[in-house]
């Protein structure tokens, strides 16, 4: 007994002794058989870790907010109240990743056990038998995501903790600039330098259109309502400039007009900040070589998609010839395409557009081959990427060591409703809320105030001067 317990002991005389011990004794032996959580944790783990969850239901849920599709799925539990959200958007082709789940995915996996992600995402992998098919790694990365949800809610940590814990508190990020004069842009570079960003990707004489909070793609056209293609007179009546006046067949002009915004963001801000800029493989090979020796002078952190993936032998060819830094992947859906050129050191950017090239579970791999190389990551974040994509960047990238950029905007009040949890960005920097599992939902009453409009996807190619088809 303690000096206090000793004192009361001595007013109560020895029956008080006798029965202060006895109460001591009695909470001694609780204690001792009431199992400690370590003991716990090590007992569950004897008997073989976590009871088995199982798979009961998928459901998908396709959404259309500001001319975006969102193709996210939600799966359920064996245990009550507990499911996982994923993202699986493919704005162009909504209707085919949701069906694939429909129709090929959730029949394969109900009943599963939900904490086989590994095993899971391989089986995916290979049931189409034609591997590196968008469509497919799509609708596998809606699924792969909804697994990790569950596991981080199930262990009630986020999913950055499963993956390894925190690197970094948040996320620094990428600031679009689209202006028509220079002074416009030099006016939004200064406004967002306010706020806290340093790393800007400048489009000078019109917009990209490819922001992370909302808005649709660039130039994108959409399919007839019965599912063929858009007339062709219509789409040589669209918009085929890109960014820059001029588009693919005159690389002189474009790469004049590219050098003129970065000698003018040089001249009139200086070199504090990062600039880059997307290229989306406008010009010809030879003119992407052109362009890179061009603006070498002007330091940018990133220029990004010079070639085309089935072009990419030409960043050998670059890298001999200049030192820019080279960001590519955002078209990436096999590991032959990306593999070789990290391996060879032959970008220094990782753009990987996380649910094209299959979800999370992938992400992570590559990420962590990519470090061993000194590639960084910048996961492709625009507008057609769902909120809950952009969970998905955000814990991979809190949790890994060789994180670059993040891209993305503010989410409008549209999507926060719709997709509670939205990651904040505060003074150019995107955390997490520290919520377990990818600590964001999907309100099913508010999506339903957001119906697909129906059509089938769009399609993003257009033409040139002369008409001929050309890479959007």
């Amino acid at each position: 007994m303690d000096r206090r317990e000793s004192l009361r002991a001595l007013t109560l005389g020895a029956a008080g002794v006798a029965s202060l011990a006895a109460v001591k004794e009695s909470i001694a032996q609780a204690k001792a058989a009431a199992p400690q959580p370590a003991e716990t944790a090590r007992e569950r783990a004897r008997a073989g870790g976590m009871p088995p969850l199982k798979i009961k239901d998928i459901k998908v849920i396709v959404t259309k907010v500001n001319g975006t599709s969102n193709i996210n799925c939600k799966i359920y539990t064996s245990e009550a109240g507990l499911y996982g959200i994923g993202c699986g958007t493919h704005a162009e082709r909504p209707t085919i990743v949701a069906e694939m789940i429909e129709k090929y995915f959730k029949p394969m996996l109900i009943d599963r056990n939900a904490d086989e992600i590994e095993k899971i995402w391989q089986e995916l992998w290979i049931a189409p038998y034609w591997r590196g098919n968008v469509d497919a790694n799509n609708a596998m990365a809606a699924i792969d995501g909804a697994l990790w949800d569950i596991l981080g809610k199930r262990c009630g940590v986020p999913v950055y903790t499963l993956l390894g814990g925190k690197v970094r508190t948040g996320l620094r990020m990428l600031g679009d600039i689209q202006a028509r004069t220079p002074q416009i842009m030099e006016d939004q570079i200064r406004k967002m330098m306010e706020d806290g960003y340093d790393h800007f990707r400048i489009y000078l004489a019109g917009g990209g259109g490819e922001g992370g909070g909302e808005g649709g793609g660039r130039g994108r056209q959409p399919l007839s309502a019965g599912g063929g293609t858009i007339d062709p007179r219509a789409r040589k009546e669209a918009p085929t400039e890109g960014p820059l006046p001029g588009g693919r067949g005159n690389d002189v002009e474009y790469i004049k007009r590219l050098c003129d915004a970065f000698e003018y963001v040089r001249n009139k801000i200086g070199w504090d900040i990062e600039i880059g800029h997307d290229v989306h493989e406008r010009p010809t090979a030879r003119g992407g070589v052109m362009l890179a020796k061009a603006v070498e002078q002007y330091r940018p952190f990133f220029m990004e998609d010079i070639f085309a993936p089935e072009d990419c032998g030409w960043y050998h060819v670059v890298r001999q010839q200049s030192s820019i830094g080279i960001a590519m992947g955002e078209l990436f859906v096999n590991q032959n395409e990306w593999l070789p050129l990290v391996a060879n050191r032959d970008i220094d950017i990782m753009r990987m557009h996380i649910s094209a090239a299959g979800g999370l579970n992938l992400a992570r791999k590559v990420a962590h081959v990519c470090e061993f190389f000194s590639v960084t990551t910048a996961w492709h974040g625009p507008a057609n990427v769902s909120p809950v994509g952009h969970a998905v960047n955000l814990h991979v990238d809190l949790s890994i060591n060789n994180f670059g950029i993040c891209e993305g905007r503010p989410f409008s009040e549209q999507l926060q409703e719709l997709f509670p949890g939205c990651p904040e960005i505060r003074k150019g920097i995107r955390y997490s809320n520290d919520k377990p599992g990818l600590g964001i939902d999907i309100d099913e009453k508010i999506a339903a105030k957001y119906p697909p409009s129906g059509d089938p996807g769009s399609e993003r190619g257009g033409f040139d001067r002369e008409g001929a088809p050309r890479r959007p």
